[in-house]
């Protein structure tokens, strides 16, 4: 079981900031803005290209509806905020659990570089 799923199950704490029956946030353990938070489904899904159309619709219509409620929440929604998902291994993908990371509370830079290898 993933740690997010462990998160889901209450068997690892977290610092939830929104929970519903489909989706859970929680700040980051390493915050990399000054408000960072996880926002995944509590369905195990592993990546964007494991979302099955149709069925997991109204799960991924939350996730977008919980990070616009929670960047409300956190005062970030007018100011700015970024809302990044990591897809598989080359882009940096820690967990393999879907989720999205949102991000702000200061000017964020680029985050691409833009030297190609």
């Amino acid at each position: 079981m993933c740690i997010f799923c462990k998160i889901v199950q209450g068997e690892v704490p977290s610092r939830k900031v929104y929970e519903s029956e489909q989706v859970v946030a929680f700040h980051d353990i390493t915050p990399q803005a000054p408000v960072h938070i996880i926002i995944i489904p509590k369905k195990h899904i592993v990546t964007m290209n494991e979302v099955e159309t149709g069925t997991d619709d109204a799960v991924i219509a939350e996730l977008f509806a919980a990070a616009r409620k929670i960047a409300q929440e956190l005062g970030i929604a007018e100011s700015g905020y970024r809302l990044v998902n990591n897809c598989n291994e080359d882009s940096g993908m820690e967990v393999s659990h879907l989720h999205f990371h949102l991000l702000g509370g200061r000017k964020l830079g680029s985050i691409v570089s833009n030297t190609v290898s």
